[in-house]
Order: structure tokens, then C-alpha cells, then sequence
């Protein structure tokens, strides 16, 4: 711009000035406690990277601050936690305090190992973060704990040996927080894998949480109480059917199983309207326990490629809804076999009260495949 046009526009006012603003990045030392640093992050910072060293450790929580969107990026590295840690985490107080907080996301990244702890991850009240590439080993209650987390994605997480459980996806636990008004909706589990401990009680539970979605995820190890452990009761009473009246749906496709289970591979207890879609699943091997217990909900088992003479469907309620298609001829559906709590691959078992006499009124078995 000539000399004589700047000063023409400095006359008139009309130079705007730009500030540079700039995405700011901050190394984790290679030396220190990592839940100390995290305390002291500038308010500036946007990333946040584990390049200085290979191993680091944090023996309480790894405390996130609140920011419209922060990424965590391992590098490869591994991080050890303290048992009493919750690992990357934060407090909610109260329902307005978690309204406040789905302003922010956060990306979890990119970790070789996450080791030790009470958690490794521990996210509540956001919208949109996504959580990738991570090794989670040997947590003491939950590997990953998702409360109030909205348009959550996972993928590609691996969990080894969790003392509890693996993922659960669940509603606030905080004042004012209810099944209704703090679910975990519309969030995506995708190739993520649970290699069960002896002390598992269920690889992934969902609770409260519509519209979630888990795709190509593995569940093997040692016997776990349950693969998967789908609920929407308000109060947790497994006693009775679930009522949560704004959960609608669940989807689960190409589901690998490949271990025993002490309880149920699959439970569900969802809303009598609510459509569960299992699709593709595969048990590789034969199980004492039920490869489904069903207390309630609009359930269709689909596309299952393989089904030994051995499997059986526990359903607690009289007149189940379930609808069967794409299955091989194993799994049989013989009304003129139904009998008292029998009826070919159904069985009614941990009756809930009232319900005596098996009715196949609302099953059917459709498209046999082989």
C-alpha cells in the first residue's frame, strides 16, 4: 500500500488493527507430577503434549480445566497413576454447573498406556469430545466413566484387565442431575476392546443413554459377570421393567465375544418402546450363562452368522418382545415345544413377579439364513 493511501486512511480512522491469536501448546516436564502441572496450566493453553519423556506419573487426579476445547496428545508416551486417581477428570457440583460445562470438549489422545488409578478417564457434563487411541490398563473401578457426556466419541480404545468395569456411559450423579435430564445420548463406541480380569462385573454398560451406538468392539479374557449391561431404570432397580421415558434406542453391530460370562453375555432392561438392534453379534464358543437376558424393550437380533444348538435366550417377563431374522436353523423357535418356562431357544428364568407361564405372542423368527 503506498505511503500517500496509509496516511489517507489514517486520517479518516480507517485502519483497523488485527491481533494475532494463536493456538498455544504446552510440554508436560519430563520431571514433576503430572496432576500438579495440570493445576498450574496458563489459561492460554489449547494443547497440552506428553513429548518430554516416555513415562510419567500423577498420583491424584489429572484435573481439566474448563476450555472450549482442550487436546491431550500422549505422543506415545505412558502414564502411571496413583491408586486413589481418577485420572483426566473434574468436579460437577450441581445440574447448573453441568449446563455451563458442555461449552467445553476435550480430545484424549494417543496414549501407549494409562495405568493404575481408580479411573483412567472420568469425563462428565460435555458435548462432542472425543477419546482415541488410548491403552488403559489395570484401573480399579471403571476404565472410562462418561456422565452427561453428549456426541461422545471412543475409538480404538483398549482396555486390559479393569478390576470393575471397562466403559460405562451414564447419567449425572450430581444435584439436580436425573436418568431424564443428564443422559450420555447419540455417543459412539467404535473398535474399542475389553480384556476382562476375573473381577469384571461388565465390559460396557449403558445407562439412561439414548441413540448410543457401539460398532466393532470386542469383549474377551477372563469370565466377566456381563459383556454388555444395557439399562434405563431412573432408580437402578433391576426388580422391575425399566421407565425411563426419553430413551428410545440402542444400536450394537459386529459385537465379538469371545470368552465365558458368569451372568449374561447381553442384558437389557430398556423402556417397553424403546428399539434395541443387535446386529451381527458372535459368541465363539458355547456358554452355560444366557447369550441374552431380557427384561424389557422392543429387542431384534439380527445377521448372526453362527448359533450353537447350546445358546439360549433368558427373558424375564412372560411375553417377551423379540424379533429374531437372519439367524441360522439352530436357532429354533418351536411353539409346539413351548411349555411352562421353556420354548426352543427361550427360556423364562429371574422372573420378575407375576410372570409364571412363557407366551411367544410377540416373537418371531424370521429369514433363516442356513
Amino acid at each position: 500500500m503506498k505511503r500517500g493511501t496509509i496516511s489517507a486512511l489514517l486520517a479518516m480512522g480507517c485502519i483497523i488493527m488485527v491481533h494475532q491469536v494463536r493456538a498455544t501448546e504446552y510440554v508436560v516436564p519430563a520431571k514433576g507430577d503430572v496432576g500438579k502441572w495440570f493445576a498450574q496450566l496458563p489459561e492460554d493453553a489449547t494443547a497440552v503434549v506428553f513429548s518430554a519423556a516416555e513415562r510419567y506419573f500423577s498420583q491424584g487426579d489429572i484435573v481439566l480445566p474448563p476450555r472450549r476445547m482442550l487436546v491431550i496428545d500422549g505422543k506415545g508416551s505412558r502414564l502411571s497413576l496413583g491408586p486413589a486417581s481418577n485420572g483426566f477428570t473434574y468436579a460437577i457440583a450441581n445440574m447448573q454447573q453441568a449446563m455451563e460445562r458442555t461449552n467445553c470438549r476435550y480430545v484424549i489422545k494417543d496414549f501407549a498406556e494409562v495405568r493404575g488409578g481408580r479411573k483412567a478417564i472420568d469425563l462428565q457434563a460435555t458435548l462432542g469430545s472425543v477419546i482415541e487411541n488410548l491403552n488403559l490398563e489395570a484401573q480399579s473401578e471403571v476404565a472410562v466413566d462418561l456422565r452427561f457426556c453428549l456426541l461422545t466419541r471412543l475409538r480404538n480404545v483398549r482396555v486390559t484387565n479393569p478390576r470393575g468395569k471397562g466403559f460405562v456411559l451414564r447419567q449425572g450423579d450430581w444435584a439436580g442431575a436425573t436418568g431424564t435430564n443428564s443422559q450420555s445420548n447419540s455417543s459412539v463406541l467404535e473398535q474399542c476392546r475389553v480384556y476382562c480380569a476375573p473381577s469384571t462385573t461388565a465390559a460396557f454398560t449403558i445407562l439412561n443413554s439414548g441413540g448410543v451406538r457401539l460398532a466393532d468392539c470386542v469383549s474377551e479374557g477372563a469370565e466377566a459377570d456381563y459383556d454388555l449391561f444395557l439399562s434405563a431404570t431412573l432408580d437402578g432397580d433391576e426388580g422391575r421393567p425399566a421407565g425411563n421415558p426419553v430413551v428410545k434406542s440402542f444400536m450394537l453391530s459386529n459385537f465379538h465375544v469371545e470368552h465365558q460370562v458368569r451372568k449374561a453375555s447381553i442384558y437389557v432392561n430398556m423402556p417397553a418402546k424403546s428399539v434395541v438392534d443387535l446386529e451381527n453379534v458372535y459368541w465363539n464358543a458355547p456358554m452355560k450363562a444366557p447369550v441374552v437376558l431380557y427384561t424389557m424393550g422392543q429387542l431384534n437380533l439380527s445377521n448372526i452368522g453362527w448359533w450353537n444348538p447350546g445358546f439360549w435366550i433368558g427373558t424375564r417377563i412372560s411375553a417377551p418382545r423379540i424379533s429374531i431374522s437372519g439367524a441360522p436353523s439352530e436357532a429354533d423357535l418351536d411353539e409346539r415345544r413351548t411349555k411352562g418356562p421353556k420354548g426352543g431357544l427361550l427360556r423364562l428364568v429371574d422372573a420378575l413377579p407375576g410372570n409364571t407361564e412363557l407366551k411367544l405372542n410377540y416373537v418371531q423368527v424370521r429369514r433363516k439364513s442356513m
